[in-house]
């Protein structure tokens, strides 16, 4: 009877450990910004810095649209046919930058709010590999594989917002590419979202579907729930008018965007970090300005990208130190700044689900975290330099968040938490504090539990098929996949899309 009480307690007790916690001790939004690689005499030569650039340097290549609007806000012609960015007009879009904004999801639960010290991870990229779940080697992505990262993330609580993390390379035209991509999003996700648009004449009839899944003309741009990913400056310090183009098409239509500065230490901006904080700092205070001169205010999160190459061969380096020394910094300059941050970290370059991947993902989304980044993108299931995309890499990501996420909560010291009658007990009752109800508290309250790392003692880890981490994710992203078949567009809504767009997906 003994023995049966035990294992049924025992039972009970794993039951409640699988169960969600009444006090999740690690969720998304912690506050960041401990880590602070720079000094405030560093922010203050890095500034100053990045605003001569824009004074006497100037942007090129200015669309004439875009020029007119600039130059009606204070901004001044500069030699072959470069503008220049007074420190006034800089300081003036700073000051007038949305500080902090929703970002919305079609189910209001999961709207995040993007800003102040907040941290919360994400997704990017444009990976045109993925790592098969059968063959464990890369084959091209397809729009199938975009539907199941999109269903797949969705069941996953630390991915905040979804961006596509792949292109579907079947799609040849960019116009279907750019519809069957949103498409996607809407059939299976209700979080927060982000895509990208080829040109601007897409945005448009894409509002209309986003109308469709919104309940009617218009309803998107009242409360809208996907982003736009747009780079609108090309390193070293000059406009592509495709991009400028897209930026006036999503100011039109509400669509808050990410503006995103991407230059390569020693390639396109210098080899010194801080001469590429400069350089990359001005080029995003740049977008600033543009978003300024068109409407004022306007949603922007202030993506600065440090990228890094490796100067011996010119390969892309997204897993190093320097990356995440980097967009550590850039994250600091943004929220000293007072602006919405956005940076890129967990860019492993490793191909397989290794040690490398491991330790380049901890290392360079930890630093970008303690550093306050608030959306730190690519790090969700970005693999082999962000020329891949995983679903074993999504869910192990997932539960590495955990772990970083309880990190950024802390310690609260409280009297009760310092515990001094639990140790007075203990050390005069039975020496130890298994089984006492301090523990018990702070058994759920302060300890998140893995589902996929194990953590049995290697003889137990052996007798169960001594499985590592890539088997384990394997199985557990199958398992997802093979259960989670959303389906967020009601009949009538799928149906009207599908007459009004060449939808590819079944």
């Amino acid at each position: 009877m003994a023995e049966r009480s035990r294992r049924a307690g025992r039972v009970e007790r794993m039951a409640q450990r699988r169960a969600k916690p009444l006090f999740d001790p690690c969720p998304p939004g912690q506050a960041g910004g401990a880590y602070k690689p720079l000094t405030e005499a560093d922010l203050n030569a890095i500034y100053d810095t990045a605003l001569a650039l824009l004074a006497k340097l100037g942007l090129g290549e200015v669309p004439d649209r875009l020029r007119g609007d600039l130059m009606r806000v204070g901004a001044l012609e500069g030699e072959r046919g470069r503008i220049l960015f007074p420190p006034t007009l800089v300081q003036d879009a700073v000051d007038h930058a949305a500080k902090t904004f929703t970002l919305h999801g079609r189910d209001p639960s999961r709207s995040i709010e993007v800003g102040g010290n907040r941290v919360h991870f994400g997704t990017g990229g444009a990976a045109v590999q993925t790592l098969d779940l059968d063959t464990h080697l890369y084959r091209p992505s397809t729009l199938a594989d975009l539907h199941d990262f999109t269903r797949l993330q969705d069941t996953l609580a630390n991915v905040s917002w979804y961006t596509r993390c792949c292109v579907a390379t079947d799609v040849p035209d960019t116009f279907d590419l750019d519809v069957n991509t949103v498409y996607a999003l809407l059939r299976n996700t209700t979080k927060p979202t982000a895509t990208s648009f080829t040109l601007a004449s897409h945005v448009a009839p894409i509002v209309e579907m986003l109308d469709i899944a919104a309940g009617g003309p218009g309803a998107f741009s009242e409360r809208p729930f996907v982003k736009a990913h747009i780079s609108p400056i090309i390193s070293p310090l000059r406009f592509g008018e495709d991009a400028v183009d897209v930026v006036y098409e999503c100011i039109r239509y509400n669509i808050p965007m990410s503006c995103i500065t991407a230059a390569q230490a020693g390639a396109t901006a210098p080899a010194t970090m801080a001469g590429f904080l400069a350089q990359s700092l001005a080029e995003t205070l740049a977008s600033l300005v543009m978003v300024h001169a068109i409407r004022p205010g306007f949603p922007m999160v202030f993506s600065n990208w440090p990228l890094v190459i490796d100067l011996r061969t010119g390969a892309f380096a997204g897993g190093s130190g320097e990356t995440a020394l980097l967009n550590a910094a850039s994250a600091q300059l943004s929220n000293w700044l007072g602006l919405p941050s956005g940076v890129a970290c967990s860019m492993t370059d490793a191909k397989a689900i290794d040690a490398q991947y491991g330790m380049e993902k901890g290392l360079t989304s930890m630093a970008a975290a303690l550093a306050g980044g608030n959306l730190i993108y690519e790090s969700s299931g970005m693999t082999a330099s962000l020329l891949g995309a995983s679903f074993e890499a999504f869910v192990l990501d997932d539960e590495m968040h955990s772990h970083t996420y309880r990190a950024l909560r802390g310690i609260e010291v409280s009297e009760a938490n310092l515990g001094y009658d639990a140790i007075v007990d203990a050390v005069l009752g039975d020496g130890h504090f298994l089984g006492g109800q301090h523990t018990f508290a702070a058994m759920e309250r302060d300890y998140f539990y893995p589902a996929l790392a194990n953590r049995e003692e290697p003889r137990t880890w052996a007798q169960t098929g001594a499985k590592d981490a890539w088997s384990v994710a394997n199985a557990r992203a199958r398992e997802i996949l093979e259960t989670h078949r959303p389906d967020y567009l009601t009949p009538q809504q799928d149906r009207a899309i599908r007459q009004r767009f060449n939808i590819l997906y079944d």
